[in-house]
């Protein structure tokens, strides 16, 4: 990937601000820094970025603005990934994002403290993968006990999973458990066995597997 090109949404403009500076110096490209939905919609249409990075709250009501917004240029713009990058976990579009096609990825602000991590997710998420925080797992998960073939996973392959779900590299899910990276391997490879999911020529297989894991919200 070239140089990355983001369009943010934010309504506090010293927040705003503070970030376009700080992913400028990270050598990433910001078409536009916004503070509305409207404008964000807008701003995507103009630029077309590789990735969204959009709070949940913007005016005029502070509700839902962004993640509505969000929702509607996934459809009018599918190839742009959606970085949300809020203080709160809104789980009614959260799966509604994931099923679409491009990358996906949902931050909690409070918990981002390195700029390099937060780049990286952007990056995930540009490229088709997934950035999600713990915490929006976990309530995600929260929302539905469903039976499903994840009942069928170990506890580990269902830890292996939910760092995935994170957007964790096997390298990064062997040094948490401090095992081998084959080890993790084997784990993933039960993991896609376990969910149907068969070696395919587009190589999403983990990506499917993430949204198999979120699925059991309803």
């Amino acid at each position: 990937m070239g140089r990355m090109r983001v369009v943010i949404a934010e309504d506090s403009a010293l927040l705003r601000d503070g970030l376009v500076q700080l992913l400028q110096l990270r050598g990433v490209e910001v078409a536009a820094a916004v503070g509305d939905a409207d404008a964000l919609l807008a701003a995507v249409a103009e630029h077309r970025p590789d990735v969204a990075v959009v709070d949940i709250r913007l005016p005029p009501t502070q509700t839902d603005e962004g993640v509505r917004a969000a929702v509607r240029l996934r459809k009018d713009h599918p190839g742009t990934g959606v970085l949300i990058f809020s203080q709160y976990v809104e789980t009614t579009y959260a799966t509604q994002l994931l099923g679409e096609p491009a990358g996906f990825g949902y931050l909690l602000k409070e918990r981002v403290v390195d700029i390099g991590e937060f780049v990286d997710a952007m990056e995930r998420v540009a490229g088709g993968g997934t950035a999600l925080d713990p915490e929006v797992v976990a309530q995600l998960f929260g929302a539905s006990r469903r039976a499903t073939a994840l009942d069928t996973l170990t506890p580990r392959e269902r830890e292996v999973l939910a760092l995935m779900a994170e957007g964790r590299t096997n390298h990064a899910i062997a040094a948490a458990f401090t095992v081998s990276e084959r080890a993790v391997e084997k784990h993933i490879a039960n993991i896609f066995s376990k969910l149907d999911l068969p070696p395919s020529d587009t190589g999403h297989r983990r990506v499917l597997a993430v949204l198999r894991y979120l699925d059991t919200v309803k």
